[in-house]
């Protein structure tokens, strides 16, 4: 009984994976092209499936648990010797795993690419707020000795 209800969240998490995978991605080209709205209606489109995906993870816990198993790798192998449909199980709990190892790294990728533009944006908000001078170079290529700069906007 443990074991096909396990198998079918697995089938379901996975395709649940998959979508959020393909959002994390379209995520990362809306930042590159600093597309707000579609940030916005992506992050909308992620937070159920996120969801899901937690509460899902606690159920397939507490079917283990249930079983006397530990909610692990070892526990899901201990159910599988014991089921008809040990191999299905093992292999969709690789692949539900794998999946959500590519959606860690691509959301790692796209919060490189976010604190990279907040530093972008912050250096020239402090350039034309006359916080911070920008680094310019001399006809020989060393940093040119600059006085004190004044905003842009009182320029």
């Amino acid at each position: 009984m443990h074991d096909i209800t396990l198998l079918e969240l697995f089938t379901d998490d996975i395709g649940t994976a998959e979508r959020l995978l393909e959002l994390i991605d379209h995520e990362f080209q809306a930042l590159g092209e600093r597309d707000l709205p579609r940030l916005q209606n992506l992050l909308t489109e992620k937070q159920p499936l996120l969801g899901l995906l937690e509460e899902h993870g606690r159920t397939r816990s507490q079917l283990l648990l249930d079983a006397h198993l530990s909610a692990d790798r070892a526990g899901l192998q201990a159910l599988a010797a014991q089921s008809s449909q040990g191999a299905q199980l093992l292999e969709r709990g690789d692949q539900l795993s794998d999946l959500l190892e590519r959606c860690q790294q691509a959301n790692l990728r796209n919060g490189r690419l976010i604190r990279a533009s907040q530093a972008s944006t912050s250096s020239m908000l402090g350039i034309l707020r006359g916080n911070e001078t920008p680094s310019l170079y001399d006809s020989r290529g060393a940093a040119a000795r600059i006085g004190q700069q004044r905003p842009l906007s009182q320029a």
